[in-house]
């Protein structure tokens, strides 16, 4: 799989089809392979360039070389902003992206995020306009700790899965990850591909610390709703009224912010992207990106 070095660090990264390009950028504590096959060979056959990677921290990129976030540390950065510290932002992830767009020749391109992913995304657009095409922000919020909260009753889950110690073999690190996915997964959870995709995960990266320093620069980083009050991108709002992780109002926030956004929400979606709604998202996507239209930047020429 190829990698290129960018802001310091090295990112695995993998691309198909060809076309305008599309840049996919996945959420906390999962890997780029986590983006559903289906979803991948849509965009494609929509005309995309799709390329997706894998953040600092996660996947086969570079591991931060620092000392291991102590477990009180993360408790406070929950708790407020104040306390949190973290060795790296959201909007350095933004700079990664951003990077691996210079590395690979690209001037624009298309954006999509899904969780940390949008926050990231949402970043990239607000640090880097010239180089997003379109964005399109999925299950995430804008960084204002009142909206898009997890929900209570989600909470306890939350912090036993974030903070649970390494496993001690690969099944017992295979079940805790199913876990993890059943806990956020709306209604069409499907055990067996989430299974192996969990397995697939794992065998790629089997240290689960890179989740912590994730969540650390989440909740370091500040909120972006001034920012994309300022976004003239073409925005696409996706959220699921089943979300306990990043609940609805962070994705009503989000399209509330950005000016002239448009905001698609499911009823049967959760913290997932369930596989009888990709057609409907692929399709919200391709439109949103031919709102760009003739004024994206080279778009004729990527």
């Amino acid at each position: 799989m190829p990698e290129v070095q960018v802001n310091g660090i090295q990112l695995h990264y993998d691309e198909q089809g060809s076309g305008e390009p599309m840049l996919l950028i996945m959420g906390l504590a999962t890997q780029m392979i986590a983006w559903p096959p289906p979803m991948l060979d849509a965009l494609q056959a929509k005309g995309f360039r799709v390329i997706r990677f894998d953040n600092r921290d996660i996947g086969l990129s570079t591991k931060t070389d620092a000392p291991r976030p102590r477990r009180k540390d993360v408790l406070a950065a929950a708790a407020s902003a104040r306390f949190a510290k973290s060795d790296y932002l959201l909007s350095d992830m933004a700079d990664d992206a951003a990077g691996l767009l210079d590395a690979l020749g690209i001037d624009s391109a298309h954006v999509v995020g899904v969780s940390m992913g949008g926050m990231i995304a949402q970043e990239l657009t607000i640090r880097h306009p010239e180089k997003v095409r379109s964005l399109t922000s999925i299950m995430s919020n804008t960084g204002n700790r009142r909206q898009g909260r997890p929900a209570t009753t989600f909470l306890p889950a939350l912090r036993r899965s974030m903070m649970a110690p390494p496993a001690e073999t690969l099944d017992q690190a295979v079940d805790m990850g199913v876990l993890a996915w059943r806990q956020i997964s709306g209604p069409q959870f499907d055990e067996q591909e989430i299974r192996s995709l969990v397995r697939a995960a794992v065998e790629r990266d089997p240290d689960p610390i890179g989740r912590v320093r994730q969540l650390l620069a989440i909740n370091a980083s500040p909120d972006r709703t001034p920012a994309l009050r300022k976004v003239t991108a073409p925005t696409l709002v996706i959220h699921g009224l089943l979300d306990r992780l990043v609940t609805p109002s962070g994705g009503m926030a989000t399209a509330k912010a950005v000016p002239g956004s448009r905001l698609l929400m499911f009823p049967d979606m959760a913290h997932d992207l369930p596989r009888g709604r990709i057609p409907e998202i692929v399709d919200a996507i391709t439109a949103n990106a031919a709102r760009a239209g003739q004024a994206a930047p080279a778009a004729a020429s990527a």
